[in-house]
């Protein structure tokens, strides 16, 4: 597969991102105007691989992916972004689906996942990955769905140090068996990680009444190099060891969020790819200048997929700077 270059932006590093590939349920009303669904490509980590590809960096998926045909449009859909199948197993098993609903502020799932190609998909091949992968996300439900979840830990375990780990929470709650478990997995994870990203509402769920810097020092205490946490319409504040920076949203005509935070997870990450930022070290020692445009970068990108329905992140050339 040849990644496509745009314009002056030049990537020789790989961002996988690791997790489940499902089909999107999306509301909508037929031809008669009653209520209706149709199938999307998404899942957390799989919405970042597509959005990092579409956005010119050389980029794969790790996660199991079904022979089924809808396993068929999720495998398509990467190749047609220009993402990678070498870290992707392919199985009999069926895809999982998910049903969304936008009745609410934050879109809401019901999944069905028991025994998909996802969650039984075992990755023990690519505990190490190869030496060209620059960068290692991880987000979701498949980190807590078993047995992925301790599959996918061992793979961050195998990598921490070697190359940046990225860590977005992204809980989805009807998933989650138990909750204390959870969020003991999750505190080991973001003091893992190099950049852990989280909205608002994961920060709540997961630490209820605390005030997100504080959090976010604990985090950052233990090992992480850069806290973002987002607020959809209310903007975006990331942290460091040296300060905090905010990026405001620019208004736009929203037509849906699915997808948003996925595209701002992958809109950062090629942003510090293409500035030659992403590094461990280069992390750690960000100034708040290269930060901010990194935040207003990744702002771009999921206003963009903000402004179309479902998950479906931009392009390079629609991205300005």
């Amino acid at each position: 597969m040849a990644w496509k270059t745009w314009g002056q932006h030049k990537v020789t590093g790989m961002i996988v991102s690791c997790g489940e590939a499902l089909i999107d349920f999306l509301p909508t009303k037929d031809a008669e105007g009653r209520d209706s669904y149709r199938p999307a490509v998404g899942g957390s980590p799989y919405n970042v691989a597509l959005t990092t590809g579409r956005l010119g960096i050389k980029s794969g998926f790790l996660g199991g992916i079904s022979t089924d045909f809808f396993g068929e449009m999720l495998a398509a859909e990467l190749e047609r972004s220009n993402v990678s199948l070498k870290y992707a197993g392919r199985s009999l098993r069926p895809t999982t689906l998910a049903f969304v609903s936008l009745a609410h502020e934050e879109p809401q799932y019901a999944f069905f996942d028991e025994n998909s190609a996802g969650r039984l998909h075992d990755p023990a091949k690519h505990e190490s990955v190869a030496d060209d992968v620059e960068a290692l996300h991880f987000s979701s439900f498949s980190l807590a769905t078993e047995p992925f979840a301790s599959r996918l830990a061992t793979v961050m375990d195998q990598n921490r140090g070697k190359r940046v780990i990225s860590y977005d929470p992204n809980v989805r709650p009807t998933l989650i068996p138990d909750r204390e478990a959870f969020k003991a997995r999750a505190e080991v994870f973001a003091h893992g990680a190099d950049i852990v990203k989280i909205s608002g509402a994961d920060l709540e769920w997961l630490h209820p009444g605390e005030a997100p810097e504080t959090i976010a020092a604990g985090w950052l205490a233990g090992g992480a190099g850069i806290v973002v946490v987002t607020r959809g319409g209310a903007g975006v504040t990331a942290y460091t060891r040296t300060g905090s920076i905010f990026s405001p949203v620019q208004p736009i005509t929203v037509a849906d969020t699915v997808g948003a935070g996925d595209s701002f997870s992958g809109g950062l990450l090629a942003r510090l790819s293409e500035k030659g930022l992403l590094s461990i070290d280069a992390i750690r020692a960000i100034d708040h200048a290269a930060l901010k445009d990194a935040l207003d970068f990744a702002n771009r990108v999921a206003a963009v997929t903000c402004s179309r329905v479902g998950a479906d992140p931009p392009w390079r050339n629609e991205i300005a700077g």
